[in-house]
């Protein structure tokens, strides 16, 4: 690694496991995956040792059916090369588009917006009761992805 990259994982801003996704990410590009060269790679969330969720731009938008069909090669790809479940989400400040992708396949029926008496706002993002087997091992990894991202603290509640 070069000495700036070396500083990074050093100081904590880069886990050194994202090197490795960077590194597989290079590979794929170079084997002739075009929509990675637009692409801008932002942070990956290890859930455990099977499921790495990575926030990353492919400049398609961010409209679910669309970005998810561009995302499932490289999902694959980045699968076979780390030997773990990849999930791509975009990097977008709205809380609505962001639940979409990272609980996808469970169903977001919205997201609401919940004023405490002591002046502070959290959200909950409402997903359909019928796809709570999609989220229940790692609701809690889920909700703090979610606060993360958002910079809002979140929770998920099913209904």
């Amino acid at each position: 690694m070069c000495p700036r990259c070396q500083a990074l994982v050093d100081s904590g801003e880069v886990d050194s496991r994202e090197v490795d996704i960077m590194r597989a990410l290079i590979e794929l590009e170079e084997s002739g995956n075009q929509l990675l060269k637009k692409a801008v790679y932002h942070k990956a969330y290890f859930i455990n040792s099977q499921m790495i969720v990575i926030v990353m731009d492919l400049g398609v938008g961010t409209s679910v059916p669309v970005y998810t069909k561009y995302a499932r090669n490289i999902e694959k790809g980045l699968a076979n090369k780390l030997g773990v479940k990849v999930k791509l989400i975009p990097h977008t400040s709205d809380l609505r588009s962001l639940a979409l992708h990272l609980l996808y396949p469970a169903r977001v029926l919205g997201v609401n917006t919940l004023w405490l008496p002591n002046g502070s706002v959290e959200y909950v993002v409402r997903v359909s009761r019928r796809d709570r087997r999609f989220l229940e091992k790692n609701r809690e990894f889920f909700e703090k992805i979610l606060t993360e991202l958002s910079g809002k603290k979140v929770q998920i509640r099913y209904e």
